[in-house]
C-alpha cells in the first residue's frame, strides 16, 4: 500500500473521525436525521477538508508559527462560504435541511485538527489524500448513523419506503435522543468488537478499556497492583553481596585526558648510623 492509499485508508477505517476519534459530535448529533441529511453534510466537509488541507500545505512555510490558527480559520472560512453559495444556489432542499450546521462546518474540530496535525507538517497532494480519507470516513459514518435513524424512525431510506405497511415507526429515533441512542450503540458494538477508539482507550496501568466487563473497580485494581508490586519488592533479598573490591595496582593508569603517567620512583635513602 502506497502512501497515497494509506491515508485514505486511514482516514476510513483506522482513525474514522467519528467512530475512533470521536470527533465532529455536533453535526454527527444534529443533522443525521435522515442518511440525504448525513451524505450531505459529510460531503461538504469532504469539499472543504480537501481544499483546506491543500492551500494550508501549500501555504505552511509562508504562515507565521504565531497566527497559524487565526489564518487556518480565515482560509476554511472562505472555503465554507463557497460550499454554501453553492448548496443555496444548486441544492436548496439540503441546504433549507442542514440550516445553521453548514456555516459551523468552519469551527469542526476535525477540519482544524487535520490542518494542524497533518496538512502543516507535510506536502499538498499528500495532504489533500488525507483530506479525502478523513472526508470519505466522515461521510460513511454521518450516513451509516442517518439511515440507521431514518429506517427506524420513518421506515424508509433515502425518503423511499423500504418497510411494511403495518411496521410501526419509532418516532424517537428521528428526534434529539435518538441520535445519542444510536451513537452508543454503535460504540457498544465496537467495543464489544474490541476495537480500541477514544472512547475506550486505556487510561492507567493494567486497565484494558473496557469498563462495561471490567470484574472490579478501579480502586480495588490500583489496590490489587499495589499488594502484587510488594510482594514482588519482598522477595528481592534487602542486601546484595558486595563483590571484592579489586586492588588497585601498580600499572600505568589513564586519566580522563586520556595522557599516560607513569609511577615516579622514589630514590632508597640510606640510613646514616
Amino acid at each position: 500500500m502506497n502512501k497515497y492509499m494509506e491515508r485514505i485508508y486511514n482516514g476510513v477505517a483506522k482513525e474514522n473521525p467519528t467512530f475512533v476519534l470521536m470527533l465532529g459530535m455536533c453535526p454527527t448529533l444534529a443533522v443525521t436525521t435522515s442518511a440525504i441529511n448525513g451524505l450531505g453534510m459529510g460531503v461538504s466537509t469532504m469539499v472543504v477538508l480537501i481544499f483546506s488541507n491543500f492551500i494550508i500545505s501549500l501555504l505552511r512555510n509562508i504562515i507565521p508559527d504565531k497566527v497559524r490558527i487565526p489564518a487556518y480559520i480565515v482560509i476554511v472560512a472562505s472555503l465554507v462560504t463557497v460550499v454554501q453559495l453553492l448548496m443555496q444556489a444548486y441544492v436548496t432542499t439540503l441546504y433549507d435541511a442542514l440550516g445553521i450546521y453548514i456555516p459551523l462546518i468552519v469551527v469542526n474540530c476535525i477540519i482544524l485538527g487535520r490542518a494542524e496535525a497533518f496538512a502543516s507538517k507535510n506536502p499538498p497532494i499528500l495532504s489533500a489524500f488525507d483530506g479525502i480519507g478523513m472526508g470519505i470516513g466522515f461521510t460513511i459514518a454521518l450516513t451509516c448513523i442517518g439511515l440507521f435513524r431514518e429506517l427506524i424512525g420513518a421506515g424508509t431510506a433515502f425518503s423511499v419506503t423500504v418497510m411494511p405497511e403495518a411496521y410501526e415507526p419509532v418516532s424517537i429515533f428521528i428526534l434529539a435522543p435518538g441520535a445519542f441512542l444510536v451513537l452508543s450503540l454503535i460504540i457498544a458494538f465496537l467495543n464489544a468488537m474490541h476495537i480500541h477508539t477514544e472512547a475506550n482507550k486505556k487510561v492507567e496501568k493494567g486497565c484494558d478499556g473496557h469498563c462495561g466487563s471490567c470484574s472490579a473497580a478501579c480502586e480495588e485494581r490500583k489496590e490489587e497492583q499495589r499488594k502484587e508490586e510488594q510482594e514482588q519488592l519482598e522477595e528481592i533479598p534487602e542486601v546484595e553481596q558486595k563483590k571484592p573490591e579489586k586492588k588497585a595496582s601498580n600499572k600505568t593508569t589513564v586519566k580522563s585526558t586520556g595522557r599516560k603517567v607513569t609511577p615516579v620512583k622514589k630514590p632508597n635513602k640510606k640510613v646514616e648510623e
